[in-house]
């Protein structure tokens, strides 16, 4: 009988201290056959029915444990001493504090294995074995050697099992198992080393593996077998890291990559195998070169900048894909400024958006580690940069806060003035759509031959209100009445559902468009109402009599006259009638441009179709100038006035539908 060098309590204390659960208790013991230079180890599990465990054991045919070495006091193994000639140089060691071996006490009572190994004088099988309990960790009895003619190997047998079932072994166990050993699975694939339960290979392929690509690469006469693999969770307790592997399939050398730990969820492992790294000498190993001759260091150095090259490659469309959720994720918790639904608005979102993406493909970390309101703050700030136009100082800004690689820097330049031109790009095309608009309408307002009517220019102009009015929503369009539309109205200002009524004699009214525009500084509700009339009808009293018991009606609603609610209405046709009767409302409020009514909540004016084509063409005549835009090309040639709607539908200027509430 031998003791350890430190007593059971204080052995539990650093093993609770190192917050051991029995999914790592158990990959502990793997761990040991694997460091023993198994090829293979199983998990026997035996349960009954209610999955309760009657029997585990962990078998391995490594080379056992000789009598020599036996269990070493705790923190002084023979591992730590080898792996602490190296700073993770190679993969081949993994335990070093000593301590794995007694981690069974976090779901078993008792521990015996039974060891063959061979006598490195006698060559000579022998046999042992060891028993240490939960309650006496400190104290472990082995038997004496014995020859034997079993395979050389040790089996670790666990008895009282509790704490886990063999539910745990279907689920969480071997969850934790694939993240623990795929990587060195896969490191000693060529080899077939193996991890089974009950006969059952690890299936981590199905569990954690998101993208596997294998190729050669040739660098001088040298052929280099790769193999790329992207996991979809994090590794236990190891980075992303390339190995190098010699001919006979021993690693030889793992470092980390360049992405590794970059916060973007870009787990990956890389496998290179060629006869080149059998050039490296063992002398080397732990020190650099690595290899003796400028040839071999050559190769290597342009080996490495191939890998870099080849994930940063890979991990583009990874990033891609992760900064769309990054911004789905954003938006769904209300993170972005407010926007409103106009095509304007639409494209600064667009913009705050692209620019988001850009920063997270350069650099994942600037979004780690920040709570819901910090996040707030910097998507605002962002916004408040990108409407200002500074973008140079947005990158001497994010320079100076973020540390980038030179390469990373230079794609973020580059990937900010893209996401600038493309922008511009949509924007320009917004504006030539918005000028084919007007080149349409004016077809169906003065062609005759089209044979406009009403109905044709009031879904015409239902598809592109902004000629009224930016930033406004769209209430009702023709058909509805006026308490549906009061309804609707309600509805988007206040999200309620109302079944409010209206009793004012002209309450069958139907307004053309019904737009509406809150305004948060100041806190106004702006409103817009626009009659149009066929082109060949003239404008009189009559026409604006029924614009006037529009707003009688409105007046006699108390839901549409709260104080920060203001009314504009408009009244469009191609003319005035010979009465002289609009020219004389006109006349009467002597001073603002088409106004025949005012007070200080309402207002109503009276335009022809060539004033408001004229109010656009004089807005716009240095876009026209500067963009060299030509009118001619921006006839769309339907041949009637019912495809010149329905064309006017696929125009990139088109506006949302009205206003619906939900049933």
């Amino acid at each position: 009988m031998a003791k350890v060098k430190i007593s059971s309590e204080a052995i539990k204390r650093a093993l609770k201290k190192k917050k051991y659960d029995y999914a790592e208790s158990i990959a502990e013991y793997i761990w040991n056959g694997f460091d023993a230079k198994a090829s293979e180890v199983k998990i026997i599990i035996k349960s009954n029915e209610i999955g309760n465990i009657s029997e585990l054991a962990v078998s391995d045919n490594g080379h056992g444990i000789s009598s020599q070495s036996k269990f070493e006091p705790i923190f002084e193994s023979e591992k730590e001493i080898i792996s602490s000639k190296s700073s993770r140089a190679s993969s081949v060691v993994h335990g070093k504090d000593g301590i794995g071996r007694l981690t069974f006490f976090t779901f078993a009572n008792s521990v015996t294995w039974s060891t063959v190994y061979e006598d490195i004088n006698t060559k000579e099988k022998l046999k042992y074995t060891i028993k240490v309990t939960s309650d006496n960790l400190d104290d472990w009895k082995a038997s004496d050697p014995t020859p034997c003619d079993d395979k050389i190997g040790t089996t670790v047998v666990f008895s009282n099992i509790h704490t886990i079932t063999y539910q745990n072994f279907e689920g969480d166990i071997q969850k934790f198992l694939c993240s623990e050993f795929a990587w060195f699975l896969e490191l000693n694939s060529d080899k077939k080393y193996s991890l089974t339960i009950n006969g059952k290979k690890l299936n981590y392929h199905s569990e954690i593996v998101g993208d596997i690509e294998e190729f050669k690469h040739p660098i001088d006469s040298h052929s280099f077998n790769i193999k790329f693999i992207r996991w979809n969770k994090r590794l236990n307790n190891e980075y992303s890291r390339f190995y190098l592997i010699d001919s006979t399939g021993d690693e030889r050398l793992t470092s980390t990559t360049t992405l590794n730990n970059k916060a973007d969820q870009f787990f990956h492992s890389i496998f290179i195998k060629s006869s080149f790294f059998d050039k490296i000498e063992d002398i080397y190993l732990y020190e650099k070169p690595l290899f003796r001759g400028v040839e071999g260091e050559t190769v290597y150095r342009e080996l490495k900048r191939f890998i870099d090259l080849y994930l940063r490659k890979k991990r583009k469309p990874f990033l891609k894909k992760a900064s769309d959720e990054l911004v789905e994720l954003f938006e769904s918790k209300g993170i972005f400024p407010t926007f409103s639904n106009d095509t304007w608005q639409h494209y600064r979102k667009v913009e705050l958006k692209e620019v988001l993406k850009e920063i997270y493909q350069a650099e994942p970390k600037v979004f780690s580690d920040l709570s819901l309101e910090q996040k707030k703050i910097f998507v605002h700030f962002l916004n408040l940069i990108i409407d200002s136009g500074e973008r140079d100082r947005l990158f001497n800004i994010l320079g100076e806060i973020i540390s980038l690689d030179p390469s990373d820097l230079d794609q973020l330049s580059k990937s900010l003035k893209v996401a600038k031109l493309t922008n511009m790009i949509k924007t320009i095309k917004l504006i030539e759509d918005r000028f084919i608009v007007i080149e349409e309408l004016r077809r169906l307002v003065f062609d005759k031959k089209l044979k406009a009517n009403e109905s044709h220019i009031q879904r015409f102009i239902e598809n592109h209100y902004w000629i009224f009015g930016e930033q406004y929503h769209l209430v009702t369009a023709e058909e509805p009445k006026f308490e549906k539309a009061l309804r609707r109205y309600i509805f988007h200002l206040k999200g309620e559902k109302s079944s409010i009524s209206i009793s004012h004699p002209d309450k069958l009214g139907e307004m053309d468009i019904f737009m509406v525009r809150k305004l948060t500084a100041p806190n106004l509700i702006s409103n817009i109402v626009v009659e149009l009339k066929h082109p060949e009808v003239n404008l009189g009293e009559k026409e604006l009599s029924q614009v006037k018991k529009y707003m009688r009606v409105i007046l006699s609603q108390d839901e549409f006259n709260a104080s920060n609610r203001h009314w504009t209405f408009i009244l469009v046709g191609n003319g005035f009638d010979s009465t002289g009767y609009i020219e004389g409302e006109l006349a009467s409020k002597n001073g603002e441009p088409h106004l025949v009514f005012s007070n200080n909540k309402y207002k109503i004016y009276v335009m022809t179709w060539s004033e408001i084509f004229t109010e656009f063409d004089v807005k716009h005549h240095f876009l026209y100038e500067k963009l060299q835009i030509e009118r001619d090309l921006f006839v769309i040639e339907g041949s009637t006035s019912e495809e010149i709607v329905e064309i006017s539908r696929e125009n990139s200027a088109v506006q949302p539908s009205a206003i619906a509430i939900p049933e």
